[in-house]
């Protein structure tokens, strides 16, 4: 393996990722320091009493437009001060998945669009859907498994006799930064190499091929879409999406079958894609149990409401 291979593949991948995870540590500190929580959290507070959410999920789920470290960062850093259940722990974060999303959506249009055209809206539309749906489902959820919030104002907490001067929060943030980065980074450098090495010897590979090649409870597709959920399985989101543009430009797919195959493609290849992306990061947030846990149910939840979505508009259209 050539330096230049291990530096594009491994070393630059871990810096940009280290960079990110503590520019959104210290975001995500420093608001807490200067007790900005609430009024981050101010904008979602309906959505919040519906939910019987605490403002630390309301500002993690602002946060997440953003910066889905920070908001990960904040929901830790809460549990692990008993501010939050374990319970509010998960539902908060699955909470977030809305805005997580939205935080990519632009790149998976810029992608999309110009390969299939208005299939792409079609595909964005239901996904759009998919993840308002697992908001909905949370909120309910979670009013009815969620005692009442004990207090609605983060700022209790804190010491209300001090006052919070920037230099005193920057302060703070300092010293709780130091104390998470080096916990954070000792457990995901370690497993970024290993996730790495595993790509590098074709872990991934293999069971996606696996996966691909039982795929005959799909005889509802025509060969053409199975093709192109294959790609997306074996290869990358964009491969998929360029074989359904060149298939639907050939005449040899229509779009629904496009949007279906695209769906199809999506449910099968995202789960092992987030285990071996998420997990790095996610371990080096929360405990690595804990970090599994999380990407379970985010995973789940995520595949069952494509599949709703990705029923109605097959059996509406």
């Amino acid at each position: 393996m050539e330096f230049s291979e291990i530096w594009t593949s491994l070393i630059w991948p871990l810096c940009r990722l280290t960079l990110f995870i503590s520019l959104g540590l210290l975001m995500g500190q420093l608001i807490e320091a200067l007790n900005w929580t609430k009024t981050v959290a101010a904008g979602v507070s309906p959505l919040l009493r519906l939910g019987r959410l605490s403002d630390i999920a309301g500002a993690s789920f602002s946060l997440a437009f953003f910066s889905g470290v920070s908001a990960n960062s904040m929901l830790a850093d809460a549990y692990a001060q008993s501010r939050i259940s374990r319970r509010e722990l998960i539902m908060s974060n699955l909470f977030n998945s809305l805005p997580t999303y939205f935080l990519h959506l632009p790149s998976v249009f810029f992608i999309l669009a110009p390969l299939i055209g208005t299939a792409a809206v079609i595909y964005l539309g239901l996904t759009v859907g998919s993840a308002m749906l697992r908001t909905v489902f949370i909120l309910l959820f979670s009013r009815f498994f969620l005692p009442p919030p004990k207090e609605r104002c983060v700022s209790c907490r804190l010491d209300e006799k001090e006052p919070v001067t920037f230099r005193s929060a920057i302060t703070r943030t300092i010293q709780r930064f130091r104390k998470r980065i080096g916990r954070i980074l000792s457990i995901t450098v370690p497993i970024y190499i290993v996730f790495f090495l595993l790509n590098r010897w074709g872990a991934f590979i293999a069971v996606e091929e696996v996966m691909a090649q039982h795929l005959g409870w799909l005889s509802w597709l025509s060969p053409q879409a199975v093709g192109v959920v294959i790609f997306q399985m074996a290869a990358e989101f964009s491969a998929g999406a360029a074989a359904a543009g060149a298939l639907l430009a050939a005449g040899s797919l229509n779009q629904k079958e496009v949007v279906l195959a695209l769906l199809v493609g999506n449910i099968l290849s995202s789960p092992m894609r987030a285990l071996r992306h998420q997990f790095p990061y996610y371990a080096g947030i929360f405990k690595p149990t804990l970090a599994a846990t999380l990407i379970f149910w985010n995973q789940g939840l995520r595949v069952l409401s494509l599949l709703v979505v990705g029923a109605v508009y097959s059996i509406a259209f």
